[in-house]
């Protein structure tokens, strides 16, 4: 599996819908888990500043991540991005070998 990170930003119209925003959460959340069944979520977090949320989770391929901001972008999203993660130790193995 591999660990990719999904930055979501909201429509304005669903920005404005903040009383409804636990149910829009979990529509998408069972939507994620129907489609793609092989994701495991890590975190979420709500944040201020460019994205409304962010995402970390594992998932076994790029298409799969794909997925999961498609599922994202038809519930709402303006913006949907996964980002694949790589762990620092890993990193710093990489260094190693330039």
């Amino acid at each position: 599996m591999q660990t990719y990170i999904l930055f979501t930003k909201l429509s304005t119209d669903l920005s404005y819908e903040m009383k409804n925003r636990e149910r829009q959460g979990r529509s998408w959340l069972e939507q994620v888990k129907d489609k793609c069944p092989d994701v495991r979520f890590l975190s979420h977090y709500a944040i201020l500043g460019e994205y409304d949320f962010i995402d970390i989770y594992e998932a076994p391929d790029p298409e799969t991540a794909a997925k999961v901001s498609m599922i994202s972008q038809a519930n709402g999203a303006l913006h949907a991005k996964s980002m694949l993660a790589i762990p620092y130790k890993r990193f710093l193995e990489l260094t190693e070998e330039i």
